[in-house]
């Protein structure tokens, strides 16, 4: 299923790269600066949408069918490829101004992992970026549906799971939620379409406080 989903995975996403996606990938990726990492960067769709202006992009993308089409385009790019999961980084501590990941959350084996993974990369104050399809929480009707698909769709289309509640997982994880919109993917199939995109901060180091447990403060006597 890899080598299938692999070739026709741009064919599949297109009619909503052009209804919504590519927008909101140009949103999200166009104000990036510095050295950014994309996890789960696939055959490639989000490198039309950066900046030219970055000091380093290196794209991480575990799956080889993936990246033999995902190597071209980076090339022409100047971007870095580098095999490796969301899950398991070989980058050291505080690394990034900001990783994207653009619908990956969905596919990883452990969420909580990767978002851990994620947030030691990044620099303190670093930004994770993200578009991700979610479980339909405000549609009881479409979140039964997802919930009889999902053991079937995790087996076609790459272990893609259809309701995680990612927004919640990245807080969870430690980030501060800058940014958060919830829309429906136009033009995806139905089971699909609920989706969150946003932009989440790794808090900076807290400064002590003066008076502080540790601290030596004297109090003089009246």
């Amino acid at each position: 299923m890899s080598f299938f989903l692999a070739a026709i995975y741009d064919r599949f996403m297109a009619k909503s790269e052009r209804a919504a996606l590519g927008e909101w990938r140009r949103a999200l990726l166009a104000p990036l600066a510095g050295h950014v990492l994309e996890v789960g960067a696939g055959t490639g769709v989000n490198l039309a949408h950066y900046p030219g202006s970055l000091a380093r992009l290196v794209l991480a993308e575990p799956d080889p069918y993936m990246r033999r089409r995902l190597a071209p385009r980076a090339r022409e790019r100047g971007a870095e490829v580098l095999d490796a999961s969301a899950e398991e980084l070989p980058i050291p501590d505080a690394s990034f101004d900001a990783v994207v990941s653009t619908l990956v959350l969905c596919s990883v084996s452990d969420p909580e992992r990767a978002l851990a993974e994620v947030r030691r990369v990044l620099r303190p104050g670093g930004r994770l970026v993200f578009i991700e399809h979610v479980a339909a929480w405000d549609r009881p009707d479409r979140l039964r549906w997802q919930r009889r698909l999902e053991p079937f769709w995790k087996r076609i289309a790459g272990n893609c799971h259809l309701t995680r509640t990612t927004a919640e997982a990245i807080e969870r994880a430690g980030f501060e939620l800058l940014e958060v919109k919830r829309e429906s993917m136009r033009k995806a199939l139905p089971w699909v379409r609920p989706s969150v995109r946003g932009i989440a901060v790794k808090p900076r180091a807290v400064e002590p406080q003066a008076g502080a447990a540790g601290s030596s403060t004297v109090n003089s006597a009246p």
